[in-house]
């Protein structure tokens, strides 16, 4: 140990600061950490030239397991409507997930204008019609994969086999937190399950430990797990718990002393530091009944009586969406970078998901209807508060369904066309870019596609990232969220 270690200048009673601990362990985690809190505190020096100027700060993205129809919600088809009930013909071989290749079927529900873009909206999603001008749509969004696992991976990692770090654990690798005692990256699951793959959807992979996503349920009596020492425990008093801290921390120091550089035990040391921050700080970021009665109306949590179009009965819908919605605000303006909000995860029969085999309007009428008003007004709270112009929404799915049916009520999977919309964060509102065919197969232009690639290229983008250069070498590869694809969608671009 050299006389400039800082752990050479303290005294055996006094442990190093945590910017002290972290920068003297090795660099990796360590450097990149106090590289994050020094940037906060305009201590580093400006981007590279070249670099992206930042237009938002933080990210929250709306995910739709199990595959939400485009042409029931978003995109249009007249000839869907005009030749309803009629023999499909794709004027190719398709090779369905099962076999859904019935009869033309028009959308389950009436579209109409909305904003002064002039927008169609589907009546079960018309609650967006109040931000529809907000919005930038991408009607030409293409998968690799009918398969829900595999479909599910690519849209969040930007990968088909797992191992691959979630979208939020890339920008969390690449900016690192606002707020040290909340996580960088927030995961809120649909309350009834996980999506397919599960917790390989925001891991961290190969990047270091602690930019996985964090769980959060905010219906739960316990919003995070093992945040609180367990009932059982009563007997450990405040002192005897601080004793066992800095007990754990005399010997974190002395193992890390001996491997130098090993970022699984700066990572865990970090993930140990913020889950005792988080116990001061995350009850009151998740307390939802700390908001005014008038925000609760807003997001649909007052149970007041509602009014739903055509016997869709959508107050639990509405209810579990808003309240993920109204966290997903609180968490972002104490300093949460990024955050997940999924929806529509259930297997059990009939379920109760976007996974809309059997009967389109029974899963899709509540999903999509509670989703509009949570996300309806998830972006007015922004807009009143100042935030919409920093924060970039992304709404997605793994693929879109199928223009004919399957059992007369339902459609089957369609990889080759879906829709996306973005928001706020420098995003240009009440556009549409790119148009799936006549019958929302197939993009119209098939050479020219919109990829996941792109989508990610222009988020970071957005947030002063070069998708090419946010890299990190695993196997002796430099793996980026894009693979070695993707462009910005400039003309998404405000």
């Amino acid at each position: 140990m050299t006389n400039d270690s800082p752990y050479h200048r303290l005294a055996p009673a006094a442990p190093p600061t945590r910017r002290e601990f972290l920068w003297s362990s090795g660099g990796g985690l360590g450097g990149l950490a106090l590289a994050a809190m020094l940037g906060r505190d305009r201590a580093l020096a400006a981007p590279a030239a070249g670099a992206p100027a930042p237009r938002a700060k933080r990210v929250v993205q709306f995910f739709m397991a199990g595959a939400a129809s485009h042409l029931d919600l978003f995109d249009y088809k007249p000839e869907l409507v005009k030749r309803d009930g009629q023999p499909s013909d794709f004027g190719e071989p398709v090779e369905a997930f099962q076999n859904g290749l019935g009869p033309w079927l028009r959308p389950l529900w009436d579209f109409r204008p909305h904003g002064g873009c002039g927008k169609l909206l589907s009546e079960v999603v018309a609650p967006l019609g109040e931000v529809v001008d907000e919005l930038a749509f991408v009607h030409n969004m293409t998968g690799k994969s009918g398969v829900h696992s595999a479909a599910t991976l690519l849209q969040a990692t930007g990968f088909q086999l797992p191992g691959f770090p979630g979208a939020g654990s890339w920008v969390s690798y690449g900016l690192g937190s606002l707020n040290d005692n909340l996580p960088t990256f927030v995961v809120l699951p649909d309350h009834r399950g996980f999506p397919s793959n599960g917790v390989k959807n925001w891991d961290a992979a190969f990047l270091p430990a602690q930019h996985s996503g964090t769980l959060v349920y905010p219906d739960a009596e316990a919003p995070i797990a093992d945040l609180h020492p367990h009932r059982a425990g009563g007997y450990v008093t405040s002192a005897g718990e601080a004793d066992a801290h800095r007990l754990l921390a005399e010997l974190n120091r002395g193992h890390a002393a001996t491997r130098e550089g090993d970022q699984r035990l700066d990572a865990r040391i970090r993930t140990y530091e913020l889950a005792a921050r988080m116990q001061l700080a995350a009850p009151e970021a998740l307390d939802l009944k700390a908001e005014p009665e008038h925000v609760l109306r807003l997001y649909g949590l007052d149970r007041g009586p509602q009014t739903w179009p055509k016997e869709i009965n959508a107050a639990e819908e509405t209810w579990h969406f808003g309240r993920k919605c109204l966290a997903a605000r609180r968490l972002l303006e104490r300093g949460v970078r990024f955050v997940q909000v999924w929806s529509g995860n259930d297997n059990s029969f009939p379920r109760r998901n976007w996974d809309s085999h059997e009967d389109v309007r029974r899963d899709h009428g509540p999903l999509a209807l509670g989703m509009a008003r949570g996300a309806a007004a998830f972006i007015q709270d922004l807009r009143q508060r100042g935030l919409l112009e920093d924060t970039l929404i992304l709404w997605t799915t793994e693929f879109g369904r199928m223009p004919s049916t399957q059992g007369g009520k339902g459609r089957d999977h369609n990889p080759f066309v879906f829709t996306n919309w973005l928001c706020g964060g420098g995003i240009r509102g009440g556009i549409t870019r790119g148009e799936s065919d006549a019958f929302g197969y197939k993009p119209l232009d098939r050479a020219n596609p919109t990829t996941v690639y792109d989508i990610h290229a222009t988020l970071l983008h957005q947030l002063g990232l070069d998708h090419t250069r946010l890299t990190f070498r695993h196997n002796g590869i430099d793996r980026r969220l894009t693979d070695v694809h993707g462009r910005v969608l400039r003309e998404l671009l405000a």
